[in-house]
């Protein structure tokens, strides 16, 4: 069975735009709901998710472990390694030091695995906000016709 095209008539340019630059409205701005449906967003989503909930996973129960070492493992927490440092200042400061490499892993996930796909996609969106505003200017120039 054969589908059926509608045929859009010549005189419905605001129709036919919409067809061709679905991610920008009327005016020429995005039309982020419909940037949010694009496959290309759904990956970059899916991308900073592989990213994100292992990474959050990892240091909420790195933290857990140390809220629970120094309730519950007062002498293993109060061990002195040197001078008046003990594991408890040792494993307080070292939850710094992992904030700052998932940071660092981070801008270097973010910068080869997702930016370039954000640039692609504002690429695609910045061509179809420069082809609708030529035609906002062409049809200003020609009277709205």
């Amino acid at each position: 069975m054969e589908t059926m095209r509608p045929v859009i008539p010549a005189n419905f340019p605001e129709f036919n735009r919409a067809v061709r630059d679905p991610l920008i409205n009327e005016s020429g701005q995005p039309n982020f709901a419909a940037i949010r449906e694009t496959a290309e967003f759904q990956r970059i989503r899916h991308r900073l998710l592989l990213f994100i909930i292992p990474m959050s996973a990892l240091f909420l129960s790195w933290y857990m472990l140390y809220v629970l070492l120094a309730a519950y493992a007062h002498e293993f927490m109060s061990r002195q390694l040197f001078g008046k440092v003990n594991v408890g200042l040792m494993l307080g400061l070292s939850q710094f030091v992992s904030t700052i490499v998932i940071m660092l892993l981070y801008q270097h996930f973010a910068k080869k695995r997702v930016d370039p796909h954000v640039d692609a996609l504002y690429a695609r969106v910045s061509a179809a906000q420069s082809d609708r505003a030529a035609e906002l200017v062409a049809t200003a120039r020609d009277g709205g016709r």
